[in-house]
């Protein structure tokens, strides 16, 4: 079955992937994965345990074991053991609420 790529950045492949970790936002869960490759908007993760019951709607990447280098993240879709991610950028969640805003009172 042939797909259809969707992607219009440029991104880089790890001939053997990247270890990295996933963090909740608020520091009560990790898991380990590997960063297949990576855009500036996003990035694919093989997870190597499971992320069921995770809120992945924000979390963390963390690329060192220091955890200074990271990127706030979203998910974006599930394939199996394969995740991609959106990065958010520091505004974006107060971009989100203010058009909320405008669609209820456009609705009003």
């Amino acid at each position: 079955m042939a797909t259809t790529e969707r992607r219009t950045d440029h991104r880089v492949v790890f001939e053997r992937g990247f270890p990295a970790q996933m963090m909740g936002i608020d520091g009560t869960w990790r898991r380990s994965c590997i960063l297949e490759d990576v855009s500036e908007v996003g990035a694919k993760l093989t997870v190597e345990t499971s992320v069921e019951g995770l809120n992945l709607k924000e979390f963390f990447l963390l690329l060192s074991s220091t955890g200074l280098a990271y990127r706030r993240c979203e998910l974006g879709w599930v394939n199996g053991d394969q995740i991609g991610v959106n990065f958010l950028k520091p505004g974006d969640k107060k971009k989100k609420a203010a058009r909320r805003t405008e669609n209820e009172e456009a609705d009003a």
